[in-house]
């Protein structure tokens, strides 16, 4: 199983596996210049993600590690998932109900989404959860699992 890992606030990462590490690396904003649809598709105009959008479209499980900041994925967590659009498709899709981008590709990878950090309130918790459920939901993914960094748990082989 190809496993890439996404990582804002763990020391010690399961072996074998591409990190993308957003504590060394800062995301770029999205400018919503549309270049990722319609001049370069499927890349953005920035090529600071480029081998991030390879791995992931290529993993079969995506583990994010994610810091919970005021309450929120963190400015750059955020920033990332803004960067994502170029997996997808510009057209829209009602075929679930909600409108939704046409996917790009055939599949995307499962997630598993820990986070580290407080909330004031368990509401704030659960806002948090259901907003990261509903990003992958939006991005395709059928398996998407959303805990506290407490509940992560490395599998002999080192996956999770």
């Amino acid at each position: 199983m190809k496993t890439i890992i996404i990582n804002e606030c763990k020391n010690d990462l399961p072996p074998n596996s591409y990190t993308f590490d957003l504590r060394e690396q800062m995301v770029r904003d999205c400018t919503g210049c549309w270049t990722c649809w319609w001049k370069t598709p499927g890349r953005c105009i920035f090529d600071d993600l480029n081998p991030f959008y390879h791995q992931y479209v290529n993993a079969d499980k995506a583990v994010f590690f994610g810091r919970v900041t005021k309450g929120f994925v963190s400015g750059n967590m955020k920033a990332m998932f803004d960067r994502m659009i170029p997996l997808f498709l510009p057209y829209v899709t009602y075929r679930t109900g909600e409108s939704m981008h046409v996917p790009r590709y055939d599949r995307y990878p499962d997630i598993e989404f820990y986070y580290c950090g407080e909330f004031e309130t368990e509401d704030g918790q659960k806002i948090f959860e259901d907003y990261i459920h509903r990003v992958f939901y939006q991005f395709y993914s059928k398996k998407i699992d959303v805990k506290p960094i407490g509940e992560y748990k490395v599998l002999e082989g080192g996956n999770s």
